[in-house]
């Protein structure tokens, strides 16, 4: 026997097919894939949550492991934590400066030079104290960082929850057709 695919709908056919923005088919459409699943919106909104929130930290280049690990570790929705976690890269990249130059005021810190040619002088003068200053910049920009973050999760999850529970609720009273259902 063939395959066919069924696509539950209760919509006319003379209506055509909607064309979407990228950010729908690349954001909302898997969102609503996963609440179709069976996740539930409490849970996805708190992997979101998490994803958004470690997608910001300001240590290049460690959100993913950071983010699959604590995602492991809580039962979070890798896939949700992990789309979260990438869309918040651009965020992360203009809010490395900004944690360091606050963590520095905080922490009583030396200010990071934001000229090139002053930071170069540094380095060439001193390398070892400048790395010795960049780890504590960072130091202290992560733990800024976590500390914001320990505050603002539980908050961005909350507001997620009833917006994601709305979102059942219409996935369940218009039953998008969100992906084919395959039939043998």
């Amino acid at each position: 026997m063939g395959m066919r695919t069924v696509y539950p709908v209760c919509v006319p056919h003379s209506v055509a097919p909607a064309h979407h923005s990228w950010m729908y088919r690349r954001g909302v459409l898997p969102i609503l894939a996963l609440l179709r699943m069976g996740a539930t919106p409490r849970r996805l909104a708190w992997s979101i949550a998490m994803g958004l929130l470690i997608g910001i930290n300001p240590l290049l280049g460690t959100t993913t492991l950071i983010s699959l690990a604590i995602a492991g570790a809580f039962r979070l929705n890798l896939v949700a934590s992990q789309m979260a976690n990438h869309a918040a890269w651009p965020l992360e990249i203009v809010l490395v400066i900004p944690f360091i130059r606050l963590g520095a005021r905080v922490f009583h810190t030396a200010p990071m030079p934001l000229s090139p040619r002053l930071f170069l002088a540094a380095a060439r003068a001193s390398p070892l104290a400048v790395i010795r200053q960049l780890w504590l910049w960072e130091w202290h920009a992560l733990l800024l960082w976590a500390a914001i973050a320990a505050v603002a999760m539980p908050l961005v999850a909350l507001a997620l929850t009833p917006l994601l529970q709305r979102l059942l609720d219409r996935i369940h009273r218009h039953q998008y057709p969100i992906m084919p259902t395959t039939i043998e």
